[in-house]
């Protein structure tokens, strides 16, 4: 609950008789008006000095003796560090985090730089692994979401520096975010941790199927995996969806291909996609033997619907495009409906955003061939802002039908 949403709300309850105007009064007194653009100055002001030094040291390090380097690096480290801790325990606490942060970019940025001038040279994304733990162990300290969310990049960047340079999947770099990051996340519940872990496991998934050589389906069995997990969470509104919406937006995204692309292009026939059915679909009909058990032991039976993403058209010798189509618009509207069955807004917004997608993308693929582009586009605009308005129209009237219901309970 925040300020904003009281100073809306009380008004209104105060007219109904719910609360008196006194009543009123104490409730908004409960909760501190918070300048959330004054809060993250510091934090975009760490992000900005971090760079400047880095390119500032990179463009000067030639002409800088090496002794006066080292020493730069680890005075620059460590006087962040003790920055940062003296800010958090004087009760500053968005300035303490972002100096503490600017210690975890200077850790790894003097890693590099002292490779470089000892010319060492690097094999694997040990270095960026190295540096990636450097921010996940302020992220346990901190406690902040900040360096959560740092780490987590960090991580994301070793595993595609090792992929782009050595063509190789880091295990290593996967298994300690996940023991490390899935960990912080389930301790603290947080939706927007929870949701960005889940997209890098997705992104991670995606990269290892690239990397290892293997057909590009497999990515799905690791990011299936972790929605399986997501069900057997009880609370599906504070962790479990979070972790369920990257591998479906993935999904989604690969139907999406499928409908503009279909069997044409070759894009079915290479190697490069298919994987060996028996081992595919065995994987798929167990992840979802396992899902299903968590839906039913936790009444989310009907949610099982959510798997017609993973129904493995693309095998079928016709008419892919056509059921995916169907797929992306059998899904979409099921999120819509579920969200106003639980009145949940954020399924009605996801909802929302992919009936909008599967509509635009059934208009370009059933007109793109013969219709003028101009046409094309100014007929596309209108459909997207009509669609955008009915269905924030529709949702406003639930939301205020919602609110008057609950006004004469």
């Amino acid at each position: 609950m925040s300020r904003k949403w009281l100073e809306k709300e009380t008004p209104i309850w105060v007219e109904r008789g719910i609360v008196t105007r006194e009543q009123a009064d104490q409730l908004l007194s409960m909760y501190e008006t918070k300048n959330h653009a004054v809060g993250l100055l510091p934090i975009l002001g760490s992000i900005l000095v971090g760079l400047g030094i880095l390119s500032f040291v990179a463009a000067n390090w030639q002409d800088i003796p090496q002794l006066v380097r080292l020493a730069m690096i680890v005075l620059l480290m460590i006087g962040f560090y003790a920055g940062g801790e003296l800010a958090l325990r004087r009760g500053h606490d968005k300035l303490g985090i972002a100096l503490v942060s600017l210690g975890v970019v200077s850790f790894g940025g003097g890693i590099v730089l002292i490779g470089q001038m000892f010319h060492l040279v690097s094999y694997n994304a040990g270095t960026f692994i190295l540096w990636a733990c450097a921010g996940m162990v302020a992220t346990f300290i901190y406690r902040s979401r900040y360096l959560y969310l740092l780490s987590l990049l960090l991580f994301d960047i070793a595993q595609w520096y090792g992929v782009a340079e050595f063509g190789s999947f880091s295990y290593t770099a996967f298994v300690l975010m996940v023991a490390g990051l899935g960990l912080y996340g389930w301790r603290w519940r947080h939706p927007l941790l929870i949701w960005c872990f889940s997209f890098s496991v997705t992104v991670q998934a995606l990269m290892w199927a690239i990397a290892s050589d293997v057909p590009f389906l497999w990515m799905f069995i690791p990011a299936m995996a972790l929605y399986v997990l997501g069900d057997w969470l009880k609370d599906e509104r504070h962790g479990g969806y979070a972790l369920q919406a990257a591998p479906l937006a993935a999904a989604f995204i690969f139907a999406v291909f499928m409908v503009m692309v279909g069997h044409g292009k070759g894009a079915v026939d290479g190697g490069w996609l298919l994987a060996k059915p028996l081992y595919y679909f065995g994987a798929l009909v167990l992840l979802f033997t396992i899902s299903l058990i968590g839906k039913l032991r936790n009444g989310r039976a009907s949610s099982a619907f959510e798997w017609i993403l993973l129904a493995p058209f693309v095998y079928l010798p016709s008419g892919v495009d056509v059921l995916y189509l169907l797929v992306l618009f059998f899904f979409s509207l099921y999120v819509l409906w579920r969200g106003y069955a639980e009145e949940w807004r954020f399924k009605i917004n996801f909802g929302t955003v992919l009936f909008i997608c599967s509509t635009m993308v059934a208009y370009g693929k059933l007109t793109w061939d013969f219709m003028d582009k101009s046409l094309f586009f100014i007929l596309g605009g209108c459909i997207l802002i009509g669609l955008s308005w009915f269905l924030n129209r529709r949702k406003k009237r639930f939301f205020d039908d919602t609110k008057e219901g609950n006004g004469h309970v």
